[in-house]
């Protein structure tokens, strides 16, 4: 699938004359292993927001609400709309989706009666930890059994992969 020989054999884009054929095939195999992490990340996010009826943005919102609520951090509308880079329209919709799912609730700020938080509720918090936090869970296992040079390998390899990705952004 990423292998440039099938995709790419004039080397238009990407240049493999310069690697030894065990080399290629060992890039190709970390490619492959990346297809399949994105793939189980996708299908695993996937079986959570089918579990929960809810869409990748509401999910976005209740992960950064329970983060916030473990903190003691109220949020605002304002705060939720800032983080995931979305309108004050699109907010207060995500926002009634939510309620009306029984995901969250609307409460007046404790210092400020004006303004609203935003809290999750119980049943979606514990929805969300036998989901999203047991597979949290297990990734967190598998990082910490690496050793502090494996972490720090792994860390800038996916810290170059994202700059990849930044730099076509612009």
């Amino acid at each position: 699938m990423h292998d440039p020989r099938l995709n790419d054999p004039a080397q238009e884009i990407v240049r493999t004359a310069d690697l030894a054929p065990a080399e290629l095939e060992s890039v190709l195999e970390v490619l492959d292993a990346m297809r399949r992490w994105r793939d189980a990340e996708r299908l695993t996010n996937e079986a959570s927001q089918r579990y929960m009826r809810l869409g990748a943005s509401d999910m976005r919102a209740l992960r950064m609400l329970i983060a916030a609520g473990n903190q003691g951090i109220a949020v605002t509308p304002s705060t939720m709309a800032a983080h995931l880079g979305i309108s004050a329209a699109s907010t207060t919709k995500l926002l009634d989706r939510l309620e009306r799912g029984g995901h969250i609730v609307r409460r007046a700020h404790p210092d400020d009666r004006r303004r609203l938080v935003i809290d999750v509720t119980d049943d979606s918090r514990r929805a969300a930890r036998a989901t999203v936090g047991r597979e949290h869970a297990r990734r967190f296992d598998v990082v910490a059994s690496l050793t502090a040079e494996q972490r720090r390998i792994v860390t800038d390899f996916f810290d170059e992969m994202a700059a990849t990705a930044e730099r076509d952004a612009v």
